[in-house]
């Protein structure tokens, strides 16, 4: 008989926790500035930081960050912002994704993934009109309960340390919106969905709602992100052929950091209102704009982003670079 797993708001954590054993040993280089977005293909079986920490010593780069998790098992879109993009990530975080889901029915997992522990087995008395039949339920704005085994934080931890210690974490439902989710291949047990969706979206859960809406139960056997925001899995790169080109090209590959704004409107400032601007003062304006405004220096070199408020520019996230 397998352990009942504790259930307690707030349960103490034994000591030390397990290791998550992210990251690869890439050893130790000077850094160099780089500023940009890498578009890279993630490859399935290695953690978000690993892909990261790779293309970071790739690129001998200084400092980097990643813009939305996706899990091991997972492969796909993984934009990587470098440098001075750091600043202007959250804005691809904050933007949708879509992703290609492959579901087995009839059979659910610790984690609702192929890596966890298989909870239960059940017979498939489903066809492809009863899966579509109860797809709408879950389109639109729909409430998600987290999986215990996400990164999402409880008194400083992740969760997936708590279910590594075997205890699970009372999480309050969240909001957020599938905005399309179409089944392209039914052959039950394999279904393979379409979805497109708010950030913060776990597939993983939704894969596991479906198949309990269904009575069978569900997880995931691979997942792939298509799209995130205004860019597309066609026009990513992979590791492998990052690794391939000469040192000196790989910075080629970069989008500028800019490409991460594009859907705030643009302004371009004459050098005494860039500078005033770099200096900490607000710059007054007659423009006809407001709110989030990129911002641009006369020789047409992205400066960062300011609010428009009363009439006046007030910085909130500047480039440390081509600021004159």
């Amino acid at each position: 008989m397998k352990p009942q797993r504790q259930i307690v708001a707030s349960p103490p954590l034994p000591n030390p926790l397990p290791q998550a054993g992210e990251g690869a040993n890439v050893g130790l280089r000077p850094r160099k500035p780089i500023n940009g977005v890498l578009l890279l293909n993630k490859p399935a079986g290695i953690t978000s930081n690993a892909a990261l920490q790779k293309a970071k010593w790739l690129l001998d780069a200084r400092k980097a960050g990643h813009t939305g998790t996706l899990d091991p098992f997972a492969d796909g879109l993984l934009p990587l912002c470098f440098g001075e993009a750091t600043k202007f990530s959250a804005y691809l975080l904050d933007a949708d994704k879509r992703y290609r889901a492959v579901m087995q029915l009839g059979v659910t997992t610790a984690t609702g993934d192929p890596e966890g522990e298989v909870l239960s087995t059940r017979e498939v008395n489903v066809d492809c009109g009863d899966i579509l039949a109860v797809l709408p339920r879950f389109k639109g704005e729909i409430e998600q309960i987290p999986p215990m085994h996400s990164a999402l934080k409880h008194l400083g931890r992740p969760l997936y340390e708590y279910a590594r210690a075997g205890l699970e974490i009372e999480r309050p439902p969240r909001k957020l919106t599938i905005r399309a989710l179409e089944m392209i291949e039914c052959d039950p047990p394999r279904v393979v969905l379409d979805v497109q969706c708010s950030a913060g979206t776990y597939i993983r859960t939704l894969a596991q709602d479906i198949g309990a809406a269904l009575g069978c139960g569900a997880h995931l056997t691979a997942l792939t992100r298509t799209a995130a925001g205004g860019f597309s899995l066609d026009q990513a790169h992979s590791l492998a052929d990052l690794d391939a080109l000469d040192a000196s090209q790989r910075p080629s590959w970069l989008q500028p950091p800019d490409c991460l704004v594009t859907h705030l409107p643009a302004l371009q400032l004459d050098a005494a209102e860039a500078a005033a601007l770099c200096q900490g003062r607000n710059v007054p304006t007659i423009r006809d704009h407001s709110g989030l405004i990129r911002l641009y220096t006369s020789a047409n070199r992205f400066l960062g982003l300011a609010d428009a408020e009363d009439g006046q520019l007030v910085a909130r996230r500047l480039m440390a670079t081509q600021r004159t």
